[in-house]
């Protein structure tokens, strides 16, 4: 009987999000190379879309260590950083401009990965690779299956996988929660020709419209769009009994949540284009850690999903990468050591972002909103 000898790599990453494309790129700079596996179909079978601000001593520090930092910030939105804060009566209560030294600069999420992407090697990602599955061999090596039966061995296996990774439970039985709360996102194509008035709502960043347990948070992409999301504290099942395949029988549902609020943040749902897409925010336990696992680890969401309230996952992500691609190149033919010391400083880093986004969480939609969030911006106590 003969063995078939299986292909191996020595780092492998399963998901090509920001986080394992960073450390794809940072190992890169240093020599080495990772193998990346992701379900999409190619880099466009889904929309990237959406605007991320990258802060300074996370993601920016990130593009530094991946020399991409210059490249960076020939890409990111002029204006983006400003911000607004209405309550649910239209009134102003905060507004800033942008002074393009906030250190927090404003990048749609397709263009950042499109610049992690440009930035390796042809075929570094191979697409259309489900991982289903995973198991630990000897000497720290796991051997992984793919959804089409092909498998293969690795001596680093990388978590990038997102909120329901696959990696995970090699390391965790820890699963996402939901956290009350519920999103409708829709969006308002060519906002300043075709919908002025909501343009200027959302100004030229980013806006907060609050409300006790309700929010329409709103931002401008780069494209002359509005991004929107209705923001719901709700039971997780609420958006079941929505219909979205009928999307003006949606947008009446949404917008019974926003029943008094001022017609000029409703329009903001009811004026939107295209279909509207639901979405639950789940979280992992705030501090998030597991014991050591030999030749395996998790970044990004799939080490610490948090909820989007403080703004922290995509950089975290980003930095995650860069941390572990550093801690690799620094220690090697030594993985269990560069993996400890990549928790060592990822776990307290996670835990405590993890816990200010849930308090941004009950902060922003507090019975008093949206006076917590302009106390929090302008210093204020309480």
């Amino acid at each position: 009987m003969t063995t078939v000898s299986l292909p191996h790599h020595p780092v492998v990453v399963v998901g090509a999000g920001l986080g394992g494309l960073t450390l794809a790129r940072v190992l890169h700079v240093h020599g080495m190379e990772a193998a990346l596996f992701d379900l999409d179909a190619s880099a466009d079978a889904r929309v990237q879309g959406g605007m991320l601000d990258i802060h300074d001593d996370t993601g920016q520090k990130a593009l530094r260590a991946a020399g991409l930092r210059e490249e960076f910030l020939t890409r990111v939105l002029s204006g983006g950083q400003a911000l607004r804060v209405l309550d649910q009566d239209g009134a102003v209560r905060l507004a800033e401009p942008d002074d393009d030294i906030g250190g927090r600069p404003e990048i749609d999420r397709g263009d950042l990965r499109g610049l992690l992407l440009g930035s390796l090697p042809a075929g570094t990602v191979r697409w259309g690779a489900k991982v289903t599955g995973a198991r630990p061999l000897d000497g720290g090596r796991h051997r992984v299956t793919l959804a089409d039966g092909s498998e293969f061995t690795t001596d680093v296996l990388v978590g990038a996988d997102g909120a329901w990774s696959r990696v995970r439970p090699l390391v965790s039985a820890a699963r996402p929660a939901y956290t009350g709360v519920s999103f409708v996102e829709v969006d308002l194509w060519e906002a300043d020709a075709r919908h002025p008035a909501s343009a200027e709502v959302v100004g030229g960043g980013m806006l907060f419209a609050l409300g006790p347990g309700r929010g329409l948070l709103a931002h401008r992409e780069t494209d002359g769009s509005l991004h929107v999301y209705a923001a719901v504290v709700a039971p997780e099942d609420w958006l079941d009994g929505i219909d979205f395949t009928d999307t003006e029988a949606a947008k009446t549902a949404v917008l019974k949540e926003f029943d008094g609020w001022d017609a000029s943040l409703r329009a903001l749902v009811a004026d939107a284009d295209g279909a509207l897409v639901p979405r639950r925010i789940h979280a992992l336990p705030a501090g998030h850690r597991w014991e050591r696992v030999p030749g395996v680890t998790l970044l990004g969401d799939a080490a610490h999903l948090m909820s989007p309230f403080a703004g922290e996952g995509a950089n975290l992500a980003l930095i995650d990468g860069a941390e572990l691609g550093l801690a690799l190149a620094a220690h090697p033919g030594d993985t269990e050591a560069a993996l400890a010391a990549y928790e060592s400083r990822m776990f307290p880093r996670a835990a405590a972002s993890a816990t200010d986004s849930a308090h941004s969480q009950s902060l922003l939609f507090r019975t008093d909103a949206p006076q917590g969030l302009v106390n929090m911006f302008t210093g204020q106590a309480g």
